[in-house]
């Protein structure tokens, strides 16, 4: 069974009088283990679809199905707690807690579900050493470079065992060298510990590494 199944997405804004389609029709399904990239020009439709399949945004028709079960029609707490508990987030800007340390910015989302306190202890350390960070678990966020924020950002997203991992143009604020580590990095962790990745991204370095590109123009699958 497929792990993300998307059925005729459609996704229309209005813009007061204008209608806009972000998505018309889109049909995919992702597969466990994946290292999937969603390509395509600016307002193709790539982030919109990444919101939809992470239960971030609504779409106007179509269904989305996460390991089998669709989360059509589910009120904002039970989206809420399939993020909390079934799907990783890596945004482009990192998104960290500026007050909190790297070790409590990749606790929080144990301590949202209720883990015990030494598996907490025992989880964010193993983590952030499997990214590199073990020697930066104490420091803040400003404290640490564009790219160990992002590391810092990918093992939060990982730390509490996600079905799915999404990642919305992760390498967009770094410079070229430190990209390519977060790129390596990834791809690592998809390949030793079998971590499903989707991308939204524009870089080409993530689309060569991809498992399977998805473009996408104007809406709709191109091809």
């Amino acid at each position: 069974m497929p792990i993300v199944e998307v059925r005729d997405l459609r996704k229309t804004y209005r813009l007061g009088e204008v209608e806009q389609r972000a998505l018309d029709g889109v049909e995919l399904t992702v597969e466990a283990g994946e290292f999937l990239a969603l390509a395509g020009p600016s307002g193709s439709g790539k982030t919109t679809m990444l919101n939809i399949i992470g239960c971030l945004d609504l779409p106007t028709a179509g269904e989305v199905l996460l390991d089998g079960r669709s989360v059509a029609g589910l009120k904002p707490d039970a989206l809420a707690e399939i993020r909390r508990r079934r799907l990783g987030f890596v945004f482009q800007s990192y998104n960290l807690i500026p007050v909190l340390t790297a070790f409590e910015n990749v606790e929080y989302p144990l301590i949202l579900n209720k883990v015990d306190p030494a598996e907490r202890r025992r989880r964010v350390a193993e983590i952030l050493a499997e990214v590199g960070l073990g020697g930066k678990m104490h420091h803040l966020p400003g404290q640490l470079s564009g790219g160990q924020q992002q590391r810092v950002a990918i093992a939060r997203a990982l730390v509490h065992r996600p079905l799915l991992v999404l990642a919305d143009e992760p390498t967009a604020n770094l410079d070229s060298h430190t990209g390519q580590e977060i790129i390596a990095l990834m791809h690592r962790l998809n390949r030793e510990k079998g971590v499903t990745f989707v991308f939204a991204t524009h870089d080409r370095r993530i689309m060569d590494h991809a498992s399977r590109l998805v473009r996408l123009e104007d809406g709709r699958i191109a091809g």
